[in-house]
């Protein structure tokens, strides 16, 4: 198995994602831009769900394990985000401290309420911790992007975005209900994964040097795997090779449903 970050390393990858969105926000000249990723939000309600978000993550870490996630403390909705830039802020950054106190206090192996339980991931504040990563540096893609300034997500993130993707979205025990299949995906970085298809569900693995390709891949900078993945960037803009099928019915399939 390849090398995932380590726990403290995330930590400090969540608090540079959450500065990057803060300096977006605090340089956008009107908080009332639409968000072209995200078209029902403008900036203003970007802020808000994100710090909103952030600290319903910390109760949810520190309330610890459970079948189901922590009541809300706040019914009948959060404060509304500060129009003040300033104001605004601060409340960013409380929200994201919140959040990280949290995750410290239980560390990466403890227990939490999550809502990926069929997949490859653990319940834990170590997951929910990558995953939160991913979160925050996807809003800050849209936050710059609405300003006309996104960039590419660090290097270290998005690899592990791909890694944290496959093994907490795509990979479920749901019996895979199409013809079985298997998907290679490569970074320019240089990691490689594999999803396989099958009546036991959908499994992530990283990829053997000495594999035989399996029926689709993937290529590009792990970046525009991850944007791809979460629909910021046109597929496109990947090398795809081979039987492009499985893809798109793992795309458009519900396990749930």
């Amino acid at each position: 198995m390849q090398r995932i970050l380590e726990f403290p390393e995330v930590l400090r990858l969540i608090e540079d994602r959450s500065a990057a969105f803060r300096a977006a926000i605090a340089s956008a000249p009107d908080l009332d831009v639409q968000i072209p990723t995200c078209p029902d939000w403008t900036l203003r309600e970007l802020a808000q769900h994100l710090g909103d978000g952030r600290r319903r993550q910390a109760a949810i870490v520190a309330a610890g394990p459970g079948a189901e996630p922590p009541a809300r403390t706040d019914p009948k909705g959060a404060p509304t985000a500060p129009r003040d830039h300033e104001a605004l802020d601060a409340r960013l950054a409380e929200s994201t401290e919140l959040m990280l106190a949290a995750m410290r206090e239980a560390g990466p192996d403890r227990g939490c309420w999550t809502w990926w339980g069929r997949s490859q991931a653990p319940e834990t504040s170590g997951a929910v911790a990558r995953h939160q990563m991913q979160e925050i540096a996807l809003h800050t893609y849209d936050a710059q992007l609405a300003q006309g300034a996104a960039q590419p997500l660090p290097t270290d993130v998005a690899v592990e975005g791909v890694d944290e993707f496959l093994t907490t979205i795509s990979a479920t025990t749901v019996p895979w209900p199409f013809k079985p299949a298997t998907i290679d995906l490569h970074t320019t970085e240089g990691r490689s994964w594999r999803l396989t298809l099958n009546a036991a569900g959908v499994r992530c693995d990283d990829l053997a040097a000495d594999a035989e390709p399996g029926d689709m891949a993937l290529r590009g900078a792990a970046s525009d795997l991850v944007l791809s993945f979460y629909e910021r960037v046109p597929l496109d803009v990947l090398e795809t090779t081979g039987d492009t099928e499985p893809l798109e019915q793992l795309a458009g399939w519900d396990p749930d449903a």
